[in-house]
């Protein structure tokens, strides 16, 4: 629940272990075989997702657009929105299970998050294309212990942030203002946690 006064932190529930297991073998993840979608994008192969070119793009606050009206229903059930998030630094990733990139930077975001959680951050996935239990499946494979917003069948939120900043490739990951504007962008894989850790540095300072 959401108080206010209070930081909006989310953890993914447990789920029955029977509709999480069928969940997995429906997407192939399995921690006993290699991933072969992974592999593919490792190797060079495009093949799964929409490429992208790695860009990394900072705003200064000046230049910033208005901020970014946008909420959904989580993995979870639970409804989440830019009000729940009001006063935070918000880091936000686009991204499905089937998308190569997005398993290989998966452990990177819940890195960050683990990193900044107790600082005024908040982390949001926003799903594009799967439902609820293959969302569940995935945070559970690859330890995300954060929200998603299943967006695949309205494109709510994604339309939201489109209004205000090219979301063209997944994975695409936003970090927010405090005030819930757009602040940088990484286009495609954060490759790593340093750049990521470093913008949401930044976003942390301006409000200090």
């Amino acid at each position: 629940m959401i108080r206010s006064g209070r930081r909006f932190r989310a953890r993914l529930p447990r789920r029955a272990a029977g509709a999480t297991l069928a969940a997995v073998v429906a997407i192939g993840l399995s921690a006993c075989a290699p991933d072969p979608v992974s592999e593919s994008f490792l190797s060079g192969d495009n093949t799964g997702y929409v490429a992208a070119d790695g860009a990394i793009v900072e705003i200064p606050e000046a230049e910033r657009g208005e901020p970014v009206d946008f909420s959904g229903v989580t993995e979870s059930g639970e409804k989440l929105g830019s009000a729940d998030l009001e006063g935070q630094v918000t880091v936000v990733n686009f991204w499905y299970a089937g998308c190569a990139p997005c398993r290989v930077e998966a452990a990177d975001l819940e890195s960050v998050w683990q990193e900044f959680e107790d600082d005024g951050v908040s982390f949001v996935g926003i799903n594009t294309r799967d439902q609820a239990d293959t969302a569940i499946a995935f945070a559970e494979e690859y330890g995300i212990t954060y929200p998603s917003l299943i967006d695949a069948d309205t494109a709510q939120a994604k339309l939201a942030f489109a209004e205000v900043t090219p979301i063209a490739a997944t994975p695409t990951t936003l970090v927010l203002d405090t005030r819930g504007r757009v602040a940088a962008r990484i286009i495609g894989p954060i490759d790593g946690t340093s750049i990521l850790s470093t913008l949401v540095k930044d976003a942390l300072a301006e409000s200090s």
